[in-house]
């Protein structure tokens, strides 16, 4: 099991446009359809089985809500903070 960040290392690693709201980060990715953000979310799915670390995915009409948080340890870990960062290379 992975340690739970500190506060400070959160604010240090966090990627940009992802913000913390209590024990997750969290980001909405928007997209120009329905079906791009679709698509974003599948391949997000595939890169979270990859590492054995399942978000929440909210689809909605051009967007995707992700939160990420690593439930076994009680808050964020650097598996967040990973995560997050494959998630914004998806999405470029």
């Amino acid at each position: 099991m992975s340690d739970v960040l500190s506060d400070d290392e959160i604010d240090a690693e966090l990627p940009e446009h992802w913000t913390r709201e209590g024990d997750e980060i969290v980001r909405t990715f928007e997209f120009d359809s329905y079906l791009e953000g679709v698509g974003f979310a599948a391949g997000a799915g595939g890169l979270a089985e990859e590492a054995f670390h399942h978000p929440e995915l909210t689809i909605n009409w051009r967007e995707v809500e992700v939160r990420l948080t690593t439930h076994d340890a009680g808050g964020v870990t650097t598996k967040d903070i990973d995560l997050a960062a494959r998630f914004d290379e998806l999405a470029d």
